[in-house]
């Protein structure tokens, strides 16, 4: 269900909102710098980028010469090493955990320049430093300082806070070019439920005007929910369009062997342009599955091949299957890496509202298919945790949480009455996923009870 609510509304509730952040960037040594005697090795200077910092955040280095920076992510996240050199900026590019990438940086004259990480939100959070650039390596008289203060929020003055967190919360909920999680029909062929699916790469619309290279079944992130009935024979048809080889596991969903989608164990890996046919009967119980690739997949599953799969319950009635009146019905699933921290291929501001009257039931389907754990929190209320990985949970096993911890893989169905009235805020409460000193960003969005 896909209500829009208009911003303004939202935003009387939502600037009453508060999700503490801490930002900052970690003091280290400066390095690089050399003696007079040895040039080319005062140029090459090593960086390390974390979670959240740079190391070291403020580097010495010679002016009248060319840099080359040796930058490492030893991160669980990509991240980049970007510096603004007064005409313009030099980046690494995305680098993934695990990584290292060269950075050149012609000749520099005298001065301070803003070394930082830019992934939306991240020099927020204390990837924001300082080159110091100097003759023969010494740091010109005056210039240490020039970029501003590097204390909880470096150079974002108080105004600026106050406006970026106004400005987020009044265009929520942003609109952008596509959404995800949309439906998709089958056709049936000699009562067989058939499902077109094409891998795709796409340039994907985070929020307004931050476009991210990504990867998704039918040109979205997510991709289309796929819904059938247990004892449906279904066949899913994946055509590969991108430029590498592809393949497809159906997660928790038992099936014959052959169709279990893991490259040279159960099946060759589908060639760009070729395509490979999935089918198999439903046997496994009412709840919520997940398709995505099984090739490359840190990088393909992050760009954000994945999707979801429901097995219905009779009648298509959640309410029965858990005891509960399910008036509202919501998808959520958790992303992190090449698309930034998202819900539903979506940062905030552009993140959906889950929208209820009050009184309705509202279920919730949550699904991980990040490389991180995302402990999601509601404000304002106590929901009920009524299935794991599919399978609903007897009533003595069902348990109450305001915050769920959601690791890679895992899928839970959560239960409210929504009783309360108002905005109230939905997110990750790994802080440096939903907000930094200029406002929301990332994996926040909100239930809206009408």
């Amino acid at each position: 269900m896909t209500t829009r609510v208009p911003g303004a509304a939202l935003a009387v509730a939502l600037l009453a909102l508060t999700v503490l952040a801490a930002a900052c960037g970690g003091g280290a040594e400066a390095s690089g710098g050399g003696g007079d005697g040895d040039q080319a090795a005062a140029a090459a200077l090593s960086v390390t980028l974390t979670e959240f910092a740079i190391t070291p955040d403020v580097i010495e280095a010679p002016a009248g010469e060319e840099l080359t920076f040796t930058v490492s992510n030893e991160g669980s996240a990509p991240h980049d090493l970007s510096v603004d050199t007064g005409g313009g900026v030099e980046t690494t590019g995305d680098i993934q955990a695990g990584e290292t990438r060269t950075l050149l940086v012609p000749s520099l004259e005298p001065g301070s320049y803003r070394i930082f990480c830019s992934i939306s939100g991240h020099a927020d959070l204390g990837m924001d430093g300082e080159l110091n650039v100097g003759a023969s390596g010494d740091v010109a008289a005056g210039a240490s300082g020039a970029t501003g203060g590097h204390g909880s929020h470096g150079a974002v003055s108080v105004q600026e806070m106050l406006d970026g967190h106004r400005e987020g919360v009044e265009a929520f909920p942003a609109e952008t070019e596509a959404l995800g999680n949309q439906l998709l029909e089958p056709t049936v062929e000699g009562g067989v439920q058939v499902f077109e699916l094409t891998a795709e790469e796409v340039r994907w619309e985070t929020k307004p005007g931050t476009f991210v290279e990504a990867m998704g079944f039918n040109g979205t992130v997510p991709g289309p929910e796929i819904r059938v009935n247990q004892g449906d024979t279904v066949r899913i048809v994946l055509r590969n369009e991108m430029s590498e080889p592809t393949t497809m596991h159906l997660h928790g969903v038992t099936l014959p062997n052959g169709m279990d989608g893991v490259p040279y164990i159960t099946q060759d890996p589908i060639m760009p342009g070729g395509f490979f046919t999935y089918e198999f009967e439903v046997v496994d119980p009412p709840g919520m599955y997940v398709y995505h690739s099984h090739f490359n997949s840190t990088e393909q599953v992050g760009k954000g091949l994945y999707g979801a799969f429901y097995v219905q319950p009779d009648h298509d009635d959640w309410g029965e299957l858990y005891g509960r009146p399910v008036d509202v019905e919501a998808t959520l699933f958790l992303g992190d890496g090449p698309t930034g921290y998202v819900l539903n291929g979506k940062e905030f501001p552009a993140t959906q509202p889950i929208v209820a009257e009050q009184g309705d039931g509202v279920l919730i389907h949550l699904s991980n298919d990040g490389a991180q754990l995302h402990p999601m929190h509601l404000h304002g209320y106590h929901f009920e945790v009524v299935a794991v990985d599919g399978f609903a949970l007897r009533p003595s096993q069902r348990y109450l949480s305001d915050t769920l911890t959601v690791a890679p893989g895992q899928r839970f169905d959560v239960y409210l009455k929504a009783d309360y009235p108002g905005v109230w805020a939905y997110h990750c409460h790994i802080l440096p996923h939903v907000e930094g000193p200029q406002g929301m960003y990332g994996m926040v969005t909100a239930l809206v009870v009408q």
